[in-house]
Formats: C-alpha cells, sequence, structure tokens
C-alpha cells in the first residue's frame, strides 16, 4: 500500500471519528439546554392532611402547608406570586424574597412570618386530604409549577 494511499485512509478515518464525536456531542449540549426550562422555583412538598384529628386548632392548621424551593443560588424575589388550590382560595406572597437553595413552607394556619414559614393566617383549612392541586403562579399569572394529589394522581403535572 502507498503513503498516498494510507494517508487518505487515515484521513477518512479521523474525518469519520469527528462525524461521529460531533453527533454525540449535540445531543448531549441539547439536553443541558433542557436543564434550564425546570423551574428554578418550585413546589417541593405538600402536607395536606395535618397530622392526627382536623380541630381546626391553630396547631392543626398550621400543620397543614406547602413547601416551596428555590433551587437556584441566586434569591428569587416572590412579592406578587400566589398559591391557589382548585377550589378558587388563594394565598399571595407580600415582600417574600427566598434565599439562594432555600426552603419556605406556608402554613394554613395564623403565625408570625420567618425566613422559614410563611403564614396564610386562615382559621379554616385550605387543601383537601383526599384531591387537590396547589398551583404556584408568578407575579405576571404564569404558572411555574403545579402539585396534585388523589384521584390518581400523586405526581406533579
Amino acid at each position: 500500500m502507498s503513503a498516498a494511499v494510507t494517508a487518505r485512509r487515515i484521513a477518512a478515518t479521523v474525518l469519520t471519528a469527528g462525524a461521529v464525536v460531533s453527533a454525540v456531542v449535540l445531543p448531549a449540549s441539547a439536553h443541558d439546554n433542557d436543564r434550564h426550562r425546570h423551574p428554578r422555583v418550585e413546589i417541593s412538598a405538600v402536607q395536606a392532611d395535618s397530622p392526627g384529628w382536623d380541630t381546626r386548632t391553630n396547631r392543626s392548621l398550621n400543620a397543614e402547608w406547602v413547601a416551596i424551593t428555590n433551587n437556584d443560588r441566586r434569591a428569587v424575589n416572590l412579592d406578587g406570586w400566589t398559591l391557589r388550590d382548585e377550589d378558587g382560595h388563594r394565598y399571595r406572597f407580600d415582600d417574600v424574597r427566598l434565599a439562594g437553595r432555600a426552603t419556605v413552607r406556608i402554613h394554613t394556619g395564623v403565625g408570625r412570618d420567618t425566613r422559614t414559614d410563611l403564614y396564610q393566617d386562615r382559621r379554616n383549612y385550605v387543601w383537601d386530604n383526599r384531591s387537590d392541586t396547589v398551583i404556584l403562579r408568578d407575579d405576571r399569572g404564569r404558572t411555574v409549577d403545579t402539585e396534585s394529589w388523589g384521584r390518581g394522581h400523586h405526581h406533579r403535572r
């Protein structure tokens, strides 16, 4: 075999290998962009059924909560954001800044707001024990995340 034929074969092999590597790299980088579509703020947990009997005491009401987590490193201003349920109950965040990589619980009952706990100041339960949906919307009314349970959905929509 001549040196020219060998060089052409090596060049063809290198170009083919380069095309295969490019084909493998493109889907990986496209997948990296999907990560940015996931909400950086999400409903991370819901305790719709407070433990024990539903006595409507403040302690029982506050054992019903929704946790919101900021998965980003940067803080998020939640001012004007809302939590809603299927029956139209609404909680509006007022002057709340959620730190990066932090979680806040929104309790149903009465309490004093802190960095980690907010209170709706209600005297009745909001979240249905058997079946409901929590909808988190930003200050422009866009749905950021939802969480459903009951009626066969124990998963995020």
